[in-house]
């Protein structure tokens, strides 16, 4: 059976970023189960997919846009540190989720000056090319409940 729309997959996969570390691996783990085509990958690497059947190997470049997007500056920030009250001590790499007009967004502190804490609303990986290695483990048709909800149910 071919990986198409509406289909369950599960994968084994390793990927590593523009400098050749690996970022995240099912290494030791249960494979990545998804629904293709419900946008619970990314979507170069849905469309890399595509097609493949049990037991096929991937190798595949996904750029950025089709990763976890262009790094956009508009999302870095100097907020005030009365805006991290409750919070003992603000450290760099510390993760937060920011209330934005467009909900939640989750932030990481990248530097702290005297009262100002400049924060990354990017996801890590944006900006970068990401090689995804992999094999294709099973792929079945989704059940009527996993279609209806757009995700898998174990």
């Amino acid at each position: 059976m071919n990986i198409a729309a509406q289909r369950v997959v599960s994968i084994h996969y390793e990927v590593k970023d523009e400098d050749g570390v690996v970022v995240d691996s099912s290494e030791g783990r249960e494979p990545l189960v998804y629904l293709h085509g419900h946008n619970n990958i990314i979507p170069g690497l849905e469309k890399a997919l595509d097609g493949l059947s049990t037991g096929d190997d991937f190798d595949v470049v996904v750029q950025a846009e089709e990763a976890y997007g262009d790094y956009q500056d508009a999302l870095v920030q100097s907020v005030p540190m009365e805006a991290f009250q409750g919070v003992e001590k603000v450290e760099e790499g510390m993760v937060f989720t920011a209330q934005t007009q467009g909900g939640p967004l989750q932030v990481t502190v990248t530097a702290i000056e005297a009262d100002t804490v400049t924060v990354d609303g990017n996801h890590p990986l944006a900006g970068k090319a990401l090689s995804f290695k992999g094999s294709v483990n099973e792929v079945r048709d989704a059940s009527a409940e996993e279609l209806e909800h757009g995700h898998v149910h174990s």
